[in-house]
């Protein structure tokens, strides 16, 4: 599958600003970039990072002014949709060094405090089914809210007032996971069939000696996303994240079938 991407944003600076970017698809692990552009204008010292899992380039800014990003770009999935459900869970010992941390807490996964409601809840299942419990529980008790949580809820909070967006859906769902020893780390993806069309965040699990994408909110197919990165939570993901008070102005996010 073709997805043809873009997206803008557009960001006031009231002096310089040094602001980490995270917008591009990632090429490889199951998605090829065909073509893309990035404009950033002319800010005044930009580099590239390469993360630590291979998967993502974030991109150093430092700019004042304004930030005006415009990418775009046309990427192949051949990522299929996996039945994670039937996929076993790599006993403990056997987990390889990439995936160990991410059986651990993180600022917005706090797994520790939810060892007794998985242990209720989801005990009688193992592995990809007891992931698949976890994934419908989520999608059937939660309700998609624009604008109910702000960057500081995490999924102790979301779990309580049941509603969000993806990433409070990804945070619960990465917490569960965890809290049931099973490798877990969040994902931004450019998604098909998401409303409203944004930057996605969905969950990664480790399952069978392989990452899972899976999405609680029910709206994006694994077939059908174009990574950007991952990370332990939103803090790691962020498509933008600045180092001093920067002003809103406009974003936009869309996604596109191109069929041959």
């Amino acid at each position: 599958m073709k997805l043809e991407i873009s997206a803008s944003l557009n960001y006031r600076l009231s002096e310089p600003v040094d602001l980490m970017l995270q917008i591009e698809a990632a090429n490889g692990h199951g998605q090829r970039v065909l073509d893309s552009s990035l404009d950033l204008g002319a800010p005044d010292y930009m580099a590239r990072v390469p993360a630590a899992d291979g998967i993502c380039e974030p991109i150093w800014l430092r700019t004042e002014g304004v930030l005006r990003a415009e990418y775009r770009a046309l990427v192949e999935v051949d990522r299929a949709d996996t039945d994670f459900r039937s996929l076993a869970a790599v006993p403990l010992h056997r987990l390889p060094a990439e995936a160990i941390p991410y059986l651990n807490e993180s600022r917005y996964c706090p797994s520790n405090k939810f060892h007794a409601f998985v242990e209720r809840r989801f005990g009688d299942h193992e592995g990809g089914a007891k992931i698949g419990r976890m994934r419908d529980w989520i999608e059937s008790r939660f309700t998609y809210v624009s604008g109910a949580s702000t960057s500081e809820t995490g999924a102790l909070d979301s779990f309580v007032e049941r509603r969000g967006v993806c990433r409070d859906y990804a945070h619960v769902m990465i917490a569960l996971a965890r809290a049931a020893h099973i490798p877990a780390r969040m994902a931004s993806a450019y998604a098909l069939r998401v409303a409203p069309q944004d930057f996605h965040a969905v969950a990664e699990v480790y399952l069978d000696g392989d990452w899972h994408l899976v999405d609680p909110t029910g709206m994006a197919r694994a077939s059908e996303m174009a990574r950007i990165c991952v990370g332990r939570d939103a803090a790691d993901i962020s498509f933008l994240t600045a180092y001093r008070d920067i002003s809103f102005v406009s974003q936009s996010v869309s996604v596109k079938h191109i069929k041959g």
